[in-house]
Order: structure tokens, then C-alpha cells, then sequence
């Protein structure tokens, strides 16, 4: 895990979850499968908003 860089915003991953329109088991899947990644403690899971919309504007979407 690592620290939260300066000047980023970082939610949590149920805001993550909502902020992307999808799961909260998405938003971990992305994670450990290096598309995002993962800051803050072994506890709290935080994600940066800027790097979490340019994941979801190269994301084809599925129907």
C-alpha cells in the first residue's frame, strides 16, 4: 500500500464504488489487478478520484 500523494483526492472504496457507477468488489478487482491503485492503511483502502476517472473514460462499457 502506499502513502496518499500530496495534493491528490482519495475516497474510500464504497465512494469509489459509487463515483464509477459500479461494485465495491469491482473497485477491489481493479486494485489487485494493478489497473488502480491502492493508498492508504492495511485497514482503510483509499483510491485517487483522478486516476479512478481516467481508469472508468478507458474502460469500453459493457451491455
Amino acid at each position: 500500500m502506499r502513502p496518499v500523494p500530496s495534493g491528490r483526492t482519495t475516497v474510500p472504496t464504497e465512494l469509489a464504488a459509487l463515483a464509477a457507477g459500479v461494485g465495491v468488489a469491482t473497485i477491489r478487482k481493479w486494485a489487485s489487478r494493478g489497473k488502480l491503485t491502492r493508498y492508504g492503511s492495511s485497514r482503510r483502502a483509499e483510491y485517487d478520484l483522478d486516476e479512478l476517472y481516467e481508469l472508468i473514460a478507458r474502460t469500453p462499457l459493457r451491455r
